[in-house]
């Protein structure tokens, strides 16, 4: 019994150490150091910065990355890991990142990685695990999913008259003015552009040009009313949709709390009474 309680400590020390690196990778003020660093370096890189230290600073960076995704499995479970949004974005990013870590460990593979760099781009997308650190971020975002189904139909009806005058466009202005209408793709753009204010006067002006003085007040009243419709009336609905979707949440909130301090104030009346 006695000779095995070196083998018991022992056990025990490497259940406490194991348990302490788990911590380390749970600690998110830790995480979100390293998340700090990795932007820096691959700050560096992409401003043409190449060394073994900034190359080096970065490999270990996507290895803790690598090493937090597997203890958080391992604590949570892998449905409950892959359950939450923020981790989905996490481990598909380390995911992708393992073969251009595999051929920078190991560079004397034969296999052809060079096609993999492109996937280095991915990894800007690490800095949205900064946003998601900040106090009040998640109930913002879910303010915005909320917005988004209020004005969904608000962004289809917009969507389908950018189609619809594009199409006109097209048709009537291909010829006139390449530039803007040429194909469906470039009168979409062009017509987008009105529709958010901008070459509201370039644009007809150009096109007018074009027609000769006859046909050029028509359609300036044309794009004139494009803009009203498009701009001023279907922005400014979207807009007012959408922001009154975003604060709809808050101000549920102020309702509950009206509603408790009512509340409150009806059972001190109350007491008031009774005495």
């Amino acid at each position: 019994m006695w000779g095995s309680l070196p083998h018991i400590s022992l056990l025990l020390y490497k259940m406490y150490i194991i348990q302490k690196i788990k911590g380390v990778f749970l600690n998110e003020r830790l995480i979100l150091f390293v998340i700090v660093l990795n932007a820096l370096m691959l700050f560096l890189q992409e401003s043409g910065v190449q060394n073994s230290t900034v190359n080096a600073i970065e490999l270990s960076c996507t290895i803790i990355f690598f090493a937090e995704m597997i203890v958080k499995m391992q604590v949570y479970g892998f449905k409950k890991y892959w359950a939450y949004g923020w981790n989905r974005l996490d481990g598909t990013l380390v995911i992708l990142s393992i073969p251009s870590l595999i051929a920078m460990v190991l560079p004397q593979l034969t296999l052809d990685l060079s096609f993999l760099l492109v996937l280095r781009i991915l990894r800007v997308f690490r800095f949205f695990r900064l946003v998601h650190a900040f106090p009040g971020f998640t109930k913002l975002m879910k303010s915005f999913g909320v917005a988004m189904k209020h004005s969904y139909a608000v962004f289809v009806g917009l969507f389908v008259m950018i189609i619809t005058f594009s199409m006109i466009g097209c048709a009537l202005f291909k010829d006139v003015a390449p530039d803007y209408f040429s194909t469906p793709l470039d009168a979409i753009y062009t017509t987008f552009r009105i529709f958010t204010g901008e070459g509201w006067n370039e644009i007809p002006d150009t096109v007018a040009s074009e027609v000769g003085n006859i046909w050029a007040h028509a359609v300036r009243l044309y794009f004139s009313l494009l803009l009203i419709i498009g701009c001023i009336i279907g922005m400014s609905l979207l807009n007012s949709v959408f922001v009154d979707a975003m604060v709809a949440d808050n101000d549920d909130d102020i309702r509950e709390k009206l509603n408790s301090i009512e509340s409150t104030l009806d059972e001190i009346k109350k007491q008031l009474k009774n005495k």
